[in-house]
């Protein structure tokens, strides 16, 4: 039953004080809908402002875009912001109270300050200074001015509530308690069922204003999730209906406030990612300058050395000096093999792809393997599947990932084993590629030197350089594939090398492997 119906119940109740009852419910109503006016003028007045913060925040969040260098239309978008802000100001400064007009201008002096903060900081990054702006924007922007912005706003939401919700609710209440007085009065010139049917109809009005009370005081304290329950279809359940819709308004902007943050958060851990990469090949150029000032200072003495050591191996007789010799000799090799090892994990290797067949990759692998596997009295199994389609990578350093593999597995079993090498058609990411499988029957690697079997300069082994896996991990990523490896320890170890197919349609594409010069196919 409506309001309006309670009332004309009551009328055919009560005669003549019906009539009063009448007139004070005509009077009620137009107060009520007055305050609704009121109501609907101050929520509007909150939406604006809405659209103003997100204007603001929009135009703070183009600065950072601006910096991460992945949006080169955020210094304009900055740009556009402005105007945007300073429509939603002016509007929303004509729609304030003339004892309002200080929030406004605290508003319009912290966009002020925001704008100037963050031309400085294009300033600063256009001059090349991009570290330093990033700085600046995290000093000024983050932690200066936008805890500011949060502040004013809450002040902003808090004075609305104030004066719009709870006022309406003052303005409502005072409302009800003249309705309640006038109609004590007429009550008590009324018949006894005219006392009655007041009574009832003041009772099913209190009520729902009971209820939107609690709520408003519920939601009031932060509990944007609280349910406000509509029973009565009257002016006052619009007006409940209405809260309602307000409380799902600031909770789907709490929401969205929450998602922007996140995405912040990502962008900040995208960035810190980008710098450690940037930290990491600056230590593999120095890293750089250092093998090779190594290389040009100790390989030729080597290669005297080794040259001298074989040419004394020739001619000497006794079988001691010629063990000694030998010693010589696999030692100077081995201190060549660690320097080549440093040459190729810090040098960044250029990529030269071209069609190759997985299967003439392995097949020109196994050759100078053969009589190390011989003398290890290892056996060695080749499965390559058949009709393999073409992969497009850079064949030598495809070859050099291999042969780092399978020096690691041979270096795995010294007292013999099983050494398996297949190939078969496997997607990864969606994307078809083939599948290098490399399996040994050695000691296996420890649980607990797993996850830093692929760090540089990282090994097991006294005579290790802990830069064959490393440096074969880097050389399958250039060219577009992935490593995993699994392991039991005591039994042996798998590593898998996905390399990604060759696409006919693909306008990249070099020459064939048929095309390339013997000395690129030399071992």
């Amino acid at each position: 039953m409506t309001f309006q119906r309670k009332l004309l119940l009551g009328f055919s109740l009560m005669a003549l004080p019906a009539l009063l009852v009448a007139g004070e419910a005509i009077r009620t109503n137009l107060l009520e809908r007055a305050a609704l006016r009121a109501l609907g003028e101050d929520l509007a007045r909150s939406r604006t402002y809405g659209e103003l913060e997100t204007a603001m925040f929009n135009q703070t969040e183009s600065v950072w875009r601006y910096l991460t260098g992945m949006d080169p239309n955020a210094r304009h978008e900055f740009e556009l912001s402005g105007d945007v802000i300073e429509y939603w100001q002016q509007r929303w400064r004509s729609e304030l109270h003339p004892d309002e007009a200080g929030l406004a201008n605290d508003v319009r002096e912290l966009q002020r300050q925001i704008r100037i903060s963050s031309l400085h900081v294009f300033a600063v990054y256009d001059s090349g200074q991009h570290e330093a702006a990033y700085r600046l924007a995290q000093a000024d922007l983050r932690d200066r001015l936008l805890p500011m912005l949060d502040d004013l706003n809450r002040n902003i939401y808090r004075r609305a509530r104030e004066s719009s919700v709870r006022g309406a609710y003052a303005h409502l209440a005072d409302i009800v308690a003249d309705e309640n007085r006038a109609l004590v009065a007429i009550l008590v010139l009324a018949l006894a069922t005219a006392f009655v049917a007041s009574w009832l109809i003041a009772r099913s009005v209190a009520r729902p204003i009971s209820e939107l009370r609690e709520a408003m005081a519920v939601v009031g304290t932060g509990r944007l999730d609280y349910p406000i329950a509509v029973h009565s279809p009257d002016e006052i359940g619009d007006l409940a209906r209405a809260f309602a819709t307000m409380t799902a308004h600031l909770r789907q902007s709490r929401a969205d406030m929450d998602r922007l943050n996140a995405e912040l958060e990502a962008k900040v851990a995208q960035l810190e990612r980008t710098q450690a990469q940037l930290v990491q090949s600056e230590r593999l150029a120095s890293i750089g300058e250092m093998a090779a000032a190594v290389a040009h200072g100790i390989r030729n003495p080597l290669a005297s050395l080794r040259a001298a050591a074989q040419l004394a191996l020739r001619q000497a007789q006794l079988s001691g000096p010629r063990e000694h010799l030998v010693v010589i000799i696999g030692e100077v090799d081995r201190l060549d093999r660690r320097v080549s090892h440093l040459l190729n994990f810090s040098r960044p290797a250029p990529v030269h792809r071209m069609r190759e067949s997985v299967g003439r990759l392995i097949e020109d692998l196994t050759p100078p393997f053969t009589e190390l596997l011989r003398e290890r009295g290892i056996s060695l199994e080749v499965e390559i599947a058949p009709a393999l389609p073409d992969v497009r990578v850079d064949p030598m350093q495809v070859e050099q990932a291999l042969v780092e593999v399978v020096s690691n597995a041979l270096d795995a079993m010294p007292g013999g084993g099983h050494l398996r090498i297949a190939a078969r058609a496997g997607m990864a990411h969606d994307r078809p590629g083939i599948m290098i499988e490399i399996v040994d029957t050695g000691v296996g690697i420890p649980d607990a030197v797993m996850p830093a079997i692929f760090d540089p300069f990282f090994t097991t082994r006294p005579e290790g350089t802990g830069l064959g896996l490393a440096v074969a991990k880097r050389f399958i990523e250039q060219n577009g594939g992935q490593v995993s490896i699994e392991s039991t320890l005591g039994t042996g170890t798998t590593i898998r090398l996905w390399l990604p197919a060759a696409m006919d349609e693909d306008p990249r594409a070099d020459a064939p492997a048929d095309a390339r010069s013997p000395s690129q196919r030399s071992h």
